[in-house]
């Protein structure tokens, strides 16, 4: 994560709200074959373990049982071109942006955890469509989930390191930081810039 601790994030119950939010990430892990990585959505289990689902065929899956992995959660980002603050010309253009890394060790799911994990992700993302009538996999057809679940893998990935990184502009005085926050906003970037502007105010 960023080396400046002004950007340093350690509220856990924040960060593990967003990374609810997004319901997505990037899973590293090493590999006799190198460095590989997933992209993948994944529910809270509890407090620290994240349940996940890989795909029985995608390479990294034979390794990750046992294995420590780092989960990898990116929110909000944008540019912030140095003329957004205000402060004359001794200023750099930058990148400004909200994550979240999660280290720990990965275990096998048997196949009532898999399928708890794959319910439980299903009605979380349903929940948020509401009223759209919420979609279960009692919708399909007798035996499909039960064959389409061959091809996949549950882990769970018990977390033991939290590393997560709020760079916003806080090293910058808060009215430059508003003002780099109206530019970014301008320029397409909402997300960034409502995290911008509540700097000062969250965890």
């Amino acid at each position: 994560m960023h080396p400046d601790s002004t950007f340093r994030w350690e509220d856990r119950d924040a960060m593990r709200a967003l990374v609810r939010e997004l319901g997505f990430g990037a899973l590293f892990a090493g590999t006799p074959d190198g460095p590989r990585v997933v992209h993948l959505p994944v529910v809270w289990r509890d407090e620290t373990t994240l349940a996940l689902h890989v795909a029985r065929g995608n390479g990294i899956t034979r390794h990750l049982d046992g294995a420590t992995a780092l989960f990898v959660a990116q929110g909000p980002d944008g540019y912030v071109s140095p003329d957004w603050y205000g402060l004359g010309d001794a200023q750099v253009p930058t990148w400004n942006y909200v994550a979240v890394e999660l280290e720990g060790r990965m275990r096998r799911l048997d196949q009532d955890g898999l399928v708890a994990q794959l319910d439980q992700l299903s009605a979380e993302q349903e929940a948020r469509l509401a009223p759209k009538p919420e979609w279960t996999r009692a919708n399909m057809p007798s035996g499909l989930f039960e064959q389409m679940t061959r091809g996949i893998i549950g882990f769970t990935l018990e977390v033991q390191a939290w590393r997560g990184t709020r760079k916003l502009g806080q090293n910058k005085p808060a009215a430059a930081r508003l003002s780099a926050a109206d530019g970014v906003e301008t320029a397409g970037r909402r997300g960034i810039a409502y995290w911008m502007r509540n700097a000062g105010l969250e965890g």
